[in-house]
C-alpha cells in the first residue's frame, strides 16, 4: 500500500473521528475551547507578527476567537484566499472574525477575504488538520495548499489547531509534507522536536 492510499483511507477515518468527537461535546464546552491562545503559544509570537488563521468548517477546531484575540491585541490578521480551484493559496487581511462581514464565498465553498482585501504574508500560521502526531506530522484535506505555502515561507511559525481525538501515533509523511512546529488541543500544547 502506498502513502497516497494510506493517506486517503486515513482522511476518511479521521473526518469521521473528528465529526463524532465534536458532536459529543456539550455546547457549553464547544463555545469555551480555543477562546484564547495558551501562554506557551503567545510567548513565541512577536508583538508585531502578522497572524494567519482560517475559517473553520463545522467540525474543525474553531479559530475565530483566536482571530478576535489577536486583532484586539494589535496584530494584523489574515485568512487564506484562493483565486481559482487549482491556484496557490495566498493570505489577505481579515477584520471581522466574529461577524465575517469582510468575507465572500470562494473556491470549494470556503468563505475568504474579498478581492479588495490587502494581501499579507503571515509570520505565524494557525492551520486546520484532520490528524496530527507528536512529531509535528499533519494530515490535511489533501489539496496541498498549506504545504505549498509553508514550503514557500519556511520561516513562518506553523501551529496546528486540533481536537484531542485527532492525535494519532504517526502521520504518513511524504517529502513535500511540511511539519508543524506546535499543535494546540483543548487539553495540551505539543511542541515538535524539529
Amino acid at each position: 500500500m502506498n502513502h497516497a492510499t494510506t493517506k486517503s483511507q486515513l482522511r476518511t477515518q479521521m473526518r469521521a473521528t473528528r465529526k463524532a468527537s465534536v458532536a459529543a461535546l456539550p455546547d457549553a464546552v464547544r463555545s469555551l475551547v480555543f477562546s484564547r491562545p495558551p501562554a506557551p503559544i503567545l510567548e513565541r509570537i512577536a508583538h508585531d507578527a502578522v497572524i494567519g488563521l482560517y475559517r473553520a468548517s463545522s467540525s474543525e477546531a474553531p479559530a475565530e476567537r483566536y482571530a478576535q484575540f489577536f486583532l484586539e491585541s494589535g496584530h494584523a490578521v489574515a485568512l487564506p484566499r484562493l483565486l481559482a480551484e487549482d491556484d496557490a493559496m495566498r493570505f489577505a487581511a481579515h477584520t471581522d472574525p466574529l461577524g465575517g462581514s469582510d468575507l465572500e464565498q470562494g473556491p470549494h465553498g470556503l468563505m475568504q477575504p474579498g478581492a479588495d482585501a490587502e494581501d499579507m504574508v503571515p509570520d505565524v500560521l494557525f492551520v486546520p488538520l484532520l490528524a496530527f502526531d507528536e512529531d509535528g506530522g499533519r494530515l490535511g484535506q489533501g489539496g496541498g495548499y498549506y504545504d505549498r505555502w509553508c514550503a514557500a515561507h519556511p520561516n513562518a511559525l506553523r501551529i496546528g489547531l486540533a481536537w484531542d481525538a485527532q492525535k494519532i501515533d504517526q502521520v504518513p509523511m511524504e517529502p513535500h509534507d511540511m511539519r508543524l512546529n506546535l499543535i494546540v488541543t483543548p487539553t495540551r500544547v505539543y511542541e515538535a522536536a524539529a
